[in-house]
């Protein structure tokens, strides 16, 4: 009886030491910040936030929440695998008065770190009259 349970505590504690060994999916970002510099009132202007994924399970993004109703995410749909890339594409559409931004674009995934912020900013200046 002592030898059966010696090899099932066995048993469970490689199983246990194995899985802690994987690395739960993780971002690494070439850049997590953007400045657009100038740019003029009602012009559409987009950015790609590049990523790979450091972890040993595939990233799964579910949502890309920008703080501003101006600004539209676009993101890679499919789990990122180990070691492979993926994208979080941004699209900014500034109007109203000429004013400096900063913005921020919230990414939910699978990631260790479940919550990563993006951030954005520039300036919009009026468009000249002819």
């Amino acid at each position: 009886m002592k030898k059966l349970f010696l090899l099932l505590v066995t048993v469970v504690g490689l199983g246990l030491a194995a899985n802690a060994q994987a690395k739960p999916a993780e971002f690494k970002f070439e850049t997590e910040t953007h400045d657009f510099g100038k740019i003029k009132l009602d012009q559409a202007v987009s950015y790609t936030f590049n990523f790979t994924n450091e972890g040993d399970s595939p990233l799964i993004i579910s949502k890309v929440e920008p703080t501003c109703g101006c600004t539209v995410g676009e993101y890679t749909q499919t789990p990122v695998k180990k070691g492979e890339k993926g994208f979080i594409k941004v699209t900014v559409k500034k109007s109203g008065s000429p004013l400096p931004f900063n913005m921020a674009v919230t990414v939910s995934s699978n990631a260790r770190t479940t919550t990563k912020v993006l951030y954005l900013k520039g300036e919009t200046v009026a468009n000249a009259t002819k």
